[in-house]
């Protein structure tokens, strides 16, 4: 039989389970990273008298936050020796995803956004998702990365400067983002140069994810023509690995097609949408963060 405290930190933890892996996600940026703190910290959290606890919420978020943040120095020197850009995990946020998974929406767990937070460190990263994601106050953040709260309005106002200057558009409303990707990956399936270049940013960029496992751009490619060249030669050479499946869904808060050959996935292309036009294109390629979603 369960001892009455099992069932209770089981049923505190569940409630609480979509902010904490949105926590930790937006940390991580990858979904089995993200699984693996939660199951730590569901463990760690098992072992605690709960009269103790007087704000399970905040005291949940506390640990996951430093389990995550132990996490990401770990990836970190991981992703120094990556083959390519680095992509986040695909993480669906459409109707189709499993209800209850996670409550993030939107830019703040963009594509676009997940790569600004790359660039900040450790600590920076957990006190902005912590803020400005989640609203948490800064004494409850001092907790969890164990610093005073002097010191993380600092921290917060330094990462916060630092995400808007890289942050200066805002996405489109899903409605027309879906609505231009469409057009644009109608464009680049008839394999007509100058309607995708008529869709895109001047200043789009492609970004390619094999991790050094399939093949894929090593470096970003910047420009509309470059990537409009890029996505139609793409396309060609797809079309000759294999029955073709494909489906729309959004990642990311971003429009995004599913390719499998042969019922195994393939690619994951998210497209981001700003002012109207593609500013973004993100192709995933690695099998290790494909591993989980349908064909």
């Amino acid at each position: 039989m369960t001892p009455p405290d099992a069932e209770t930190a089981a049923g505190t933890f569940a409630e609480y389970r979509p902010l904490l892996f949105s926590i930790a996600y937006e940390i991580l940026g990858s979904v089995a990273d993200t699984e693996d703190v939660l199951q730590d910290s569901y463990l760690r959290f098992a072992r605690v008298d709960l009269d103790d606890v007087a704000h399970p919420r905040a005291y949940l978020a506390q640990l996951v936050t430093r389990q995550a943040l132990n996490a990401l120095r770990t990836a970190a020197r991981r992703r120094e020796e990556y083959v390519g850009p680095w992509l986040p995990e695909p993480l669906q946020t459409d109707t189709g995803d499993e209800p209850g998974a996670h409550v993030l929406t939107g830019e703040a767990v963009s594509t676009a956004m997940l790569l600004v937070l790359e660039t900040l460190t450790p600590t920076e990263r957990a006190v902005f998702v912590l803020r400005e994601v989640f609203d948490f106050g800064y004494p409850e953040i001092a907790d969890a990365v164990g610093k005073k709260p002097a010191a993380v309005r600092q921290i917060a106002h330094r990462a916060r400067n630092h995400v808007r200057a890289r942050r200066t558009a805002a996405l489109a409303e899903p409605a027309e983002a879906r609505a231009v990707a469409e057009r644009f990956l109608a464009a680049a399936a008839t394999g007509d140069v100058q309607s995708l270049m008529d869709l895109l940013a001047p200043d789009v960029v492609f970004l390619g994810d094999g991790g050094g496992v399939r093949s894929a751009a090593r470096r970003p490619v910047h420009g509309a023509d470059k990537v409009a060249r890029l996505v139609v030669g793409l396309l060609r050479v797809g079309a000759g690995l294999g029955a073709m499946g494909v489906r729309f869904a959004q990642y990311n808060g971003l429009p995004a097609v599913v390719v499998s050959f042969d019922g195994v996935v393939d690619t994951i292309t998210c497209v981001e949408v700003t002012e109207g036009a593609v500013s973004g294109v993100y192709s995933l390629r690695n099998p290790e963060k494909l591993a989980g979603i349908a064909p």
